[in-house]
This record gives C-alpha cells, structure tokens and sequence, in this order.
C-alpha cells in the first residue's frame, strides 16, 4: 500500500473557493448568476418568525376559558402595542374591571377557548445573508440562496473561535515565532484582521477586543487563556458562534507554536488585502475547519485553478509528507513522514490499526494510528 488517504489541512497560495450563502428558511435572492459582487454584499434575505409569547387570558379575567372570545379587545391577526390592553372583562362597577395587557409590540397569533390562552408574536426579523467573499455568483437557488466564486488564497486552521467575518489584513508581528502582544496592538487596528506568529495571550485578545479589532489569525494560543476569554471549557462541540468581540483562527495548536513559514509568508504577501475569516471548528472530527480567505480579484476566470480539496493531494499521504498531529500525547506537533508500514500494529488500547512513522524535528520517530494525523497541504 503505497499510499494512504488521510484528511488534510490546506494552505494553498492561489486555489477556487465556491461558497453556500444560503437562507435557512425561504425568502428572496438579490443577484443573479455572472454578478460580481464585494464580500459585505446581501445576496439573499428573509425574515426571522418573532418571538411567541403566551398570555393566560381567562385566569388574569378570572373568566372560563370558553368565554375568551367574548372579552378580547382584539382579534386574531391584528397588531397590538406592548402594555395595550388586549382584552377586558365587563362590569358596571369600574374597579370591579379587570384588564389584561399584551406584554409586546406585536399580532395575536392565535386566541385559544380550549385553554383560555392568547399567543402574541412580535414582529418578524429581517435577515441578510452577506457574500462573505468577494467574487461572482455563479449559481442562484432561488428563493434559497446562491454560490459565489473566487480565485483566492486559502489557509485553514486547526482550531478558532468567532464566526464570520472580514477586514483588511495587517501583519502585526515581524517574524512567525513572534508573539502577539498587547504592545504590537494600537487603535490603529480598529476594523483590521491581525496576523500574529507563534502565540497570542489573554491579556492581548482583551486589548485586541477593546480596541476594535475584528479577526486574529495566530500561531498557538493556550487553552487556559482561552478558557478564561470564554469563562468556560468548550468540550467538544462546534464552535463559531461564540460572542467574545472577535473572531480568533489558530494555524498551528494549543500552547506556543510558531505559525508555519509558509502560512506566514502567504498572509505576510498579502497585507492590506481584504481579507474574510471564520472560526468555525468541528473539534475532534475534522469536518469544519476555521479559515483564511484572501480573493486575489481581477478578471481572470478559475479554469485551471484547482479547488482546496484537489490542492496539493495526489496519492494521498506519502513518505516525505508535513503532517500534524490531532491527538494527544503530541497534539498540535508537525514532523514528515518516514514510513507507513503496510500491515496493521498494536496500540496502548491492544486494537489493530493501520499507523503511519512520523520524523519530528527532534529526529525522534513515533508510530501514530493514520487517523490521529493530518496532512499539510503546502
């Protein structure tokens, strides 16, 4: 068996990157195939059902619920302003009148003479899908959404935080084995996506938070710093809807790590550019992974560009190829591959495996079940 599949982690300097913007409930696309559009653009809206809220009727009239109808001031489908009366018992004696007041500015969705129980909703949400890279639209689902193209850098992460963003991209470090500190950042970095080298702490993401920052894309971070940030432990989960401020993309793993000189060099050749990133992460899995994208613009179509998942994989692993490991003991540890030994071995948990000989720089060598490795797509 000379070759062996294995998931991959890319950094690819020019690929096609297609993306799905699409609306979780039905509404209306804003732009039609060959369109070129900015990654800020909305490509599709829909509105968001409002909240429902249940009002008990009949026991703040102290009435039977069958009796609702009779009492109720408005009716089904009609608006109602928030502390509005709704409904109203009748009495000749005014302090002897009860009222019931709608809690929302809002409609009364339904009035129930089973239960005695109005439901109020408030008013939908608009929602805007935004292109998130900038490209053209080379398909519309109508009704449904659209997928935009772009020719782009494209870097993935290990691990990251925060959901989807884009600014311009600024180097904030001089060299891949440089922290991210307080000190490299100013408010002139407001608005801006930091790149940083081998490590940023809490004490720089608060500042980074503060000053307006919106995305860091760093080397290592510690998992007690990100613990703190967060004030709890993530487990495992899917991460990319955390609210912290900013959107955090880490390339290399927990603790300090320098970022990959060929990461640095791409993000480093492509300063100032707009840039889009999401920290979205399936831990452990390997299914989603956080990422970089930086459309190199222009006119020129895709044909001949290969997509991230074709980048680089030819055979799959193979002696000689930069792998990282996603497990522990070595968790985050990059080194090439020497050998993959063909039949299964033994591991500490006595189950038969395939495994892949992996060099570190140390010149040590560790023999890895394949599915704790990833390759780096270089």
């Amino acid at each position: 068996m000379a070759h062996a599949y294995t998931p991959g982690l890319r950094v690819a300097e020019r690929v096609t990157v297609r993306k799905n913007r699409v609306l979780p409930l039905p509404g209306k696309t804003l732009v039609k195939v060959g369109d070129r559009v900015e990654a800020e653009t909305i490509v599709a809206r829909t509105d968001m059902p409002g909240k429902v809220f249940s009002v008990n009727v009949a026991g703040r009239l102290s009435i039977p619920p069958g009796d609702v109808n009779k009492y109720m001031l408005k009716k089904e489908g009609e608006v109602v302003e928030k502390n509005g009366i709704i409904a109203e018992s009748k009495s000749f004696v005014s302090w002897l009148k009860a009222t019931c007041f709608s809690p929302i500015d809002g409609s009364i969705e339904s009035i129930s003479s089973i239960t005695g129980q109005v439901l109020l909703r408030e008013p939908p949400k608009p929602l805007e899908v935004p292109a998130y890279i900038g490209g053209k639209v080379v398909d519309v689902m109508e009704g449904e959404g659209v997928v935009v193209e772009s020719v782009a850098t494209f870097i993935q992460g290990i691990f990251g935080v925060g959901g989807e963003t884009v600014g311009s991209l600024e180097i904030a470090v001089k060299s891949p084995d440089e922290p991210l500190t307080p000190n490299s950042i100013s408010k002139e970095h407001r608005g801006r996506i930091l790149v940083g080298g081998s490590q940023v702490r809490r004490d720089a993401l608060e500042k980074a938070v503060k000053v307006g920052v919106k995305g860091i894309v760093v080397g290592g971070i510690f998992d007690e710093d990100l613990k703190e940030l967060l004030g709890y432990d993530l487990g495992v989960a899917i991460t990319g809807s955390e609210k912290i401020g900013l959107t955090l993309v880490v390339t290399e793993g927990f603790s300090g790590i320098d970022m990959a000189q060929k990461t640095f060099e791409l993000l480093r050749g492509n300063a100032g550019a707009k840039t889009s990133i999401n920290g979205a992460t399936q831990i452990r899995a390997g299914v989603l992974r956080p990422e970089v994208i930086i459309p190199l613009g222009g006119e020129a179509g895709t044909e001949g560009v290969p997509e991230p998942e074709k980048a680089g994989v030819e055979g799959g692993m193979k002696p000689g190829d930069t792998v990282r490991i996603i497990r522990e003991p070595y968790f985050g540890t990059i080194g090439k591959v020497k050998g993959l030994p063909v039949q299964p071995q033994a591991i500490e948990t006595e189950t038969r495996v395939r495994v892949v000989e992996v060099r570190f720089p140390d010149d040590s060598i560790v023999v890895i079940p394949r599915a704790n490795v990833e390759v780096i797509q270089l």
